[in-house]
């Protein structure tokens, strides 16, 4: 059995071991002191020092009482030009100090007091100083310089002017490193305990977009109600684009203002037909690259937003959303935003990020309810709105491709993606019930995929891809059509539906254009749209034949029997904007119909011909061509006059020729249309 200490021992063991080390440190450290008294040459001169050594210390304190008399007789204005010269060989400006330069040196807080500074512009701005100022004062807390931290325990600047320029380039007059590129984290200032700013101006010209701003800036602590509000304020007035422009900016107190409290902030921006509302805090103050706020936007259209934010956004009729805004460095995120957009809801996040030297931005989207006039102002119609909400025009009277152009040089200026998806669809004439969009963008390079429109009965889903890196757009389509119903493409009459059937459908074109409009216009590929098999009214397929007899007889009684479609096929070849049929056909059980003809994508105009062939026996049959003409949105249907003349004239001539009987046979048609290959025909089309 083995006997194991207890704890009264083990504590015992531990008290003992290191009274024993004690001991030894202590012995150690009296031979060490007893030898320093004994022997060291600089204790013994300490204390019994001779002559070298008396005046040896005597010089030491003369310099320090001289050090300390210059100091305070000293003319710090003597600096100016070495400090101006420093400073102009660091920034690579000029800077100027014109005026007075006092040094308060022998306080817990130094001070300093400048008079008359400047700071040039660069040589591309025109001769414009960057900033001036007619006083600055300044203290810093000694103690915490020791510590290695600036916190500055006051700052005063009486009328300062700074004067902000962007060229057409981007470049940036208050850059002073303009070979390192923005990182896009914000300034980090230090700690400002009290700022005073009396009469301060902030002028700002943005080329680039137009924008110009003349802004009042003052901060000030007053110490009574009589006084005034103390804190942070900014007003200024300006145009962008020539529409008037507005900035207000307030801060709360900076007294006793701490790095580890927010600072609280409002922000009104209005201008180019939008207005930017926010109320939040600077998380660490002084750290600009930090804050949280609530945001509210406005305006005709979220396109103007580049003007004031440079951030890329489409078209859209007149929109009103709130969310919330936060900066971590780069990053900004408004998130679980809502609100409306024309007559649609809006909801989702978005965050605008700095990678390197370009911005990117990545939104997620949803409606719960779209109107799809909304949609079609984002793909380039242009939007009106009327007492009923918002109705989407291609902008030009009887047109219907979307004619606004693509700013491409706005693509080209940053990156992103987007997912956007509606779970419903207000009530819509092409009967669409879901929405799905996907986008990502790239050096210039748009790809949409997918663009995804579910309809009650079938489904449009396709790609694009936008090609903006040079001026005009050069884009490639595909899109296909799967189950729509004809019902919903061709009207109704007399209550019942006059085709039925599930089409399926495919555009595949390419070309330059500027908007939707310019690229029908210009493009070239291919066009098809296929019926396999459907119902027609008999009516109307007799007359596809030009079957006078039963064709007007069905029509005018109201007959309501249906026909079925075999097949029916066009696929057309598409080159500068214009379709050419290469194939057109409409094979129903009584009639057999084929036609040829072009549709013009860029005058938005269409003219074909359709031969109709009976399948059976038909008396009083006027052989003659149907015509479909004229524009898109509302095409002719009509007959080949000439043609009908044409067998008129040969009637007349058998009745003449042989009897009036023989002329009957003009209008007989013995029905030797045979049915279509529609396998083929279907395979065919591309």
């Amino acid at each position: 059995m083995i006997n194991r200490p207890g704890p009264k021992s083990v504590r015992q063991s531990l008290r003992a071991g290191a009274t024993s080390v004690w001991r030894v440190a202590k012995t150690r450290a009296d031979r060490l002191r007893a030898y320093v008294v004994a022997e060291d040459p600089a204790w013994l001169a300490f204390r019994h020092p001779g002559r070298p050594e008396a005046v040896a210390a005597g010089i030491t304190l003369a310099l320090a009482v001289g050090f300390l008399l210059f100091l305070v007789l000293f003319d710090w204005n003597w600096l100016r030009g070495p400090i101006s010269r420093a400073a102009s060989a660091s920034t690579g400006r000029a800077v100027l100090l014109n005026g007075d330069l006092d040094v308060r040196l022998f306080s817990w807080t130094p001070s300093a007091t400048v008079r008359r500074l400047s700071i040039g512009g660069p040589a591309w701005a025109r001769g414009q100083n960057t900033a001036e100022v007619e006083q600055l004062d300044v203290s810093v807390r000694l103690r915490r310089l020791f510590l290695g931290q600036v916190e500055v325990s006051s700052l005063t600047m009486t009328r300062p002017t700074v004067h902000l320029i962007v060229d057409a380039e981007g470049r940036r007059s208050w850059d002073l490193k303009p070979d390192r590129p923005d990182d896009g984290r914000g300034a980090k200032l230090p700690v400002i305990q009290r700022l005073v700013i009396k009469d301060g101006r902030l002028t700002l010209d943005e080329q680039r977009r137009g924008m110009k701003l003349d802004a009042m800036v003052a901060a000030r602590e007053a110490r009574s109600p009589e006084e005034g509000e103390s804190g942070f304020q900014l007003d200024g007035k300006g145009t962008m684009n020539g529409a008037p422009l507005t900035l207000r900016v307030t801060g709360g107190p900076f007294v006793n203002i701490r790095r580890d409290r927010p600072y609280a902030f409002t922000a009104d921006l209005s201008g180019a037909g939008s207005r930017l509302k926010a109320e939040g805090a600077v998380t660490r103050p002084f750290d600009l690259g930090r804050f949280n706020a609530v945001l509210e936007l406005e305006g005709q259209d979220l396109a103007d937003l580049y003007l004031l934010t440079g951030i890329t956004t489409p078209n859209t009729p007149p929109y009103r959303l709130s969310g919330r805004l936060s900066r971590d460095g780069a990053l900004f995120r408004f998130a679980d935003f809502s609100g409306r957009v024309g007559s649609s809801d809006l909801s989702g996040t978005l965050e605008v990020n700095k990678i390197g030297a370009r911005r990117r931005v990545d939104a997620e989207l949803a409606s719960r309810s779209l109107d799809i006039d909304d949609l079609a102002a984002v793909l380039g119609a242009r939007p009106r709105v009327t007492s009923g909400g918002t109705v989407a025009s291609s902008g030009a009277p009887g047109k219907l491709l979307p004619d606004a152009p693509l700013r491409t040089e706005r693509l080209r200026a940053m990156d992103g993606s987007l997912s956007y998806r509606a779970a419903s669809v207000k009530a819509n004439t092409l009967d669409i019930r879901q929405v799905r969009l996907g986008a990502d963008l790239k050096d210039g390079i748009l790809k949409l995929n997918p663009v995804s429109f579910t309809f009650n009965r079938g489904e449009l889903n396709g790609t694009a891809r936008i090609d903006a890196r040079r001026s005009t757009p050069y884009s490639a389509v595909d899109f296909r059509l799967s189950g729509y119903p004809l019902e919903s493409i061709i009207p109704a009459r007399g209550g019942a539906p006059t085709v039925t059937g599930r089409a399926l459908g495919r555009a595949k074109l390419e070309g330059p254009g500027a908007s939707i409009h310019d690229l029908a216009a210009n493009s070239k590929g291919t066009i098809s749209l296929v019926v396999p098999q459907g119902r027609m009214r008999s009516a109307f397929a007799e007359l596809l034949g030009i079957n006078v007899g039963a064709g007007l007889r069905k029509l005018l009684s109201g007959d309501q029997s249906t026909s079925g479609i075999r097949c029916a096929v066009a696929d057309f070849t598409v080159a500068g904007g214009v379709a050419t049929s290469r194939t057109l056909v409409i094979d129903t059980d009584v009639v057999l119909a084929q036609g040829s003809g072009t549709i013009d994508l860029g005058a938005e105009t269409m003219n074909l011909r359709i031969d109709g062939e009976t399948k059976k026996p038909r008396l009083l049959r006027v052989w003659a061509p149907i015509t479909v003409k004229g524009p898109l949105v509302s095409p002719s249907l009509g007959v080949d006059v000439s043609a009908v003349a044409t067998q008129g004239g040969i009637v007349g001539a058998l009745a003449t020729l042989v009897n009036p009987v023989a002329a009957l046979l003009g209008f007989v048609d013995p029905g030797l249309a045979e049915d279509a290959d529609c396998g083929s025909l279907i395979a065919g089309a591309r």
